[in-house]
């Protein structure tokens, strides 16, 4: 019988982080290893294994793992899903390949363009045809489909079929007649409907989106069940949940039918922690900085909640580069994400002779130069042990001996060789680099939400998150650091407190004036039923479970949207006065002026559906008690600093800081999974959740 504790596992590119948590004895455990990239799964039972042994509990003894992973985003940008089928209606088939028909870039004369992950020649069409108000114009084929879906399945043996027709968001009977002739054909045949996974307007997105899900469906579904099995061969009989790019728990089953939703499942659960995080330290302004080994994740964070979008750009062209992808209409967190972690390589580029750093990773196989596993290329975590921020014999506790003399020999042999200059001088270059790159990028993600960084906290976590929250604090001018205990995992923390949630969303257009409330309130009526048993099959209390509806409007004629809380889920023409204002305040917000005489129209309708997550103490919970007590450090070496050379650090002991304690920077701050590097001119306080409180002069 299953029992109270719980696990969060966090799937890297680089590491596998777990944490549990059994609130009958107010214990969090946490967990650290490398990721086995040929079968994530291994990692996953071995670090279970291993943390439960050290709680004393077994796998009998949990009540649920909750799960997030890359497997679906690396899926796409690496296009090695599935052999997929489109069934389109006739005179569409190039629609997903024509896309926008927007340049990206410009002036680029040898502009690429993303390649559909359907294949010309497996996109076919099928006759009928509903107009945008969902009236038939012409019945469907079905003797088409069943032609079809046989060459496709037969002939050229397709893994999985996406159906995407025109207006299906209005009205999906034909798409729905057309997955029961392809049901009844071929039973086993993985199938995607737009109008399931993306029912909302535009068809270039929706046809994509569904595209994208029938990808990546059986690769994640082979996953998914090897993992149940392996996780029931070690004795586990609780319920398995993962976690959604909006930031939701969700039940294995929809992650089975609806994989593209965990896009960003990852990085999603950093947020939810920083979230957490945030609540606890009294923080309404935060700013969450999750570096890891591959990738770093900023997130803007206000009043608890981390900033969400219902679209998002996959396996892109050109990194950063808006347009140059594939788009997803999938609810995810709202995050800038760049190729800077601790596996970031760096080189010399060829023909400008410059240093450059990521975004290429050397992941865990072979990983960093120091990891002795047969990496050649300095990478960040390399330059960061050279420059002292990392004790080569307490890495991972010490689980992970580092090899200082042969980062050494790479530098000196390789990119410091190149640039003339002193191994420290070199590695002192790298550092700067992958500060400035996260520097820009989170400039540019709070600049175009018309924010100041300045008005920030940072909360920094990840392996290497700590280690260069510092530096990324100096070079945004944020003067608070708060770096949570257990830093180096915190993504993982961040499955166990993440809430049951979904979001859902249909399309009905229409100027305010003219709605049809009794057609929008019985779509509300719709989502909300559907939402109700899916946060059901993920755990939740029906009691609890809360609807936050919001519409997608805009003035006519405009051609983007924002999204604008509405009053309820019941509306009529009484609710227009406030309806209204809600739009001119989000707008405001927005753009900082408003046009009151224009008409405004609305395009989709969303409900937000979740119910409350656990709560993990952490710490004391209280206040600063051994108010100003000094800590005694374990040891001291030299750390190199930009701008004041090599400073004398006295190195703490994570685990020994109480609440109330108080030091002055320089300093280091080890504990198993991270280091938090403490420069000059910085006061050091620890608050009652046990978070490091950096304070910058």
């Amino acid at each position: 019988m299953a029992g109270a504790a719980r696990i969060g596992v966090d799937v890297g590119g680089t590491f596998t982080d777990l944490v549990l948590h059994d609130p009958a004895r107010g214990l969090v455990r946490t967990g650290k290893l490398l990721t086995t990239p040929d079968d994530p799964s291994e990692a996953i039972i071995e670090g279970m294994q291993r943390i439960l042994r050290e709680a004393g509990l077994a796998p009998g003894d949990l009540h649920s793992i909750v799960h997030g992973t890359t497997l679906v985003t690396n899926t796409v940008i690496e296009r090695t899903g599935a052999k997929v089928g489109l069934l389109t209606t006739a005179g569409f088939r190039d629609a997903i390949e024509i896309g926008r028909e927007i340049r990206y870039d410009l002036y680029d004369l040898f502009l690429e363009a993303p390649s559909p992950l359907v294949p010309r020649h497996l996109r076919r069409e099928i006759p009928g045809r509903l107009d945008a108000d969902g009236a038939e114009l012409l019945p469907l084929d079905e003797d088409a489909v069943a032609r079809e879906v046989q060459a496709l399945v037969e002939a050229e043996a397709i893994e999985a079929l996406a159906i995407g027709f025109l207006h299906s968001y209005r009205d999906p009977r034909h798409e729905k007649r057309a997955g029961e002739i392809v049901r009844a054909l071929y039973p086993d045949l993985m199938l995607t409907l737009s109008a399931e996974v993306a029912p909302e307007i535009r068809e270039y997105e929706r046809s994509s989106t569904a595209c994208a899900n029938a990808y990546v469906q059986p690769r994640m579904r082979r996953y998914l069940d090897a993992l149940e099995v392996s996780l029931a061969r070690i004795g586990f009989d609780g319920r398995l949940y993962v976690m959604l790019s909006g930031g939701g728990i969700a039940a294995v089953r929809e992650a089975k039918h609806f994989p593209i939703r965990l896009i960003e499942s990852g990085p999603a659960a950093g947020a939810m922690a920083a979230a957490f995080l945030a609540k606890l330290a009294g923080l309404d302004h935060v700013v969450s900085y999750d570096m890891g080994g591959t990738t770093a994740k900023m997130c803007l964070i206000e009043d608890g909640v981390p900033d969400h979008k219902f679209d998002f750009e996959a396996g892109r062209v050109r990194r950063f580069v808006k347009g140059s992808g594939l788009p997803l209409k999938v609810s995810v967190v709202d995050m800038i994400e760049v190729g800077a972690g601790g596996g970031s390589i760096a080189r010399i580029e060829p023909g400008s002779g410059l240093l450059k750093v990521g975004p290429r990773s050397a992941g865990a196989a072979p990983g960093p130069v120091c990891y002795g596993r047969g990496g050649t290329e300095p990478c960040v975590t390399d330059a960061d042990l050279l420059l002292g921020r990392l004790d080569p014999a307490y890495f991972l506790g010490g689980e992970m001996a580092l090899d200082p003399d042969r980062v050494h020999r790479a530098f000196a042999d390789g990119v410091a060789a190149t640039l003339k200059l002193a191994p420290a001088e070199a590695a002192l270059g790298v550092q700067r680099i992958v500060d400035e790159t996260m520097a820009a990028a989170t400039r540019m993600h709070l600049a175009e939400k018309g924010r100041d960084p300045r008005d920030y906290t940072l909360i920094a976590f990840g392996g290497a998150g700590p280690v260069h929250a510092w530096n990324l604090a100096r070079l945004l001018k944020i003067r608070r650091i708060v770096v949570p205990l257990g830093a180096g995992v915190a993504s993982a923390l961040g499955f166990l407190v993440a809430p049951p949630a979904t979001d859902m969303v249909r399309s009905h257009v229409g100027r305010l004036g003219r709605l049809d409330w009794a057609t929008v309130n019985a779509l509300f009526a719709e989502m909300a039923e559907e939402g109700r048993q899916l946060l059901a099959a993920a755990g939740a209390d029906p009691a609890a479970i809360i609807l936050k509806p919001t519409a997608d409007l805009r003035h006519v004629g405009q051609g983007f949207e924002i999204p604008v809380p509405l009053p309820g889920i019941a509306l009529g023409d009484a609710d227009m006065p406030a309806i209204r204002a809600s739009f001119f305040d989000s707008y405001r917000e927005r753009f900082g002026r408003v046009v009151e005489d224009q008409p405004i129209e609305a395009l989709s309708w969303r409900l937000a559906c979740s119910a409350p997550g656990q709560d993990i103490r952490i710490g004391l919970g209280g206040g600063a008690a051994n108010a100003g007590g000094k800590p005694i450090p374990r040891s001291e070496r030299p750390v190199t600093f930009e701008g004041h050379g090599a400073l004398g650090c006295p190195v703490y002991d994570r685990y020994a800081l109480r609440p109330g304690m108080g030091f002055d920077g320089p300093a280091l701050v080890e504990e198993r999974e991270s280091t938090c590097v403490v420069g000059p001119a910085t006061r050091v306080t620890v608050d009652g959740h046990l978070n490091l409180v950096l304070e910058l002069q």
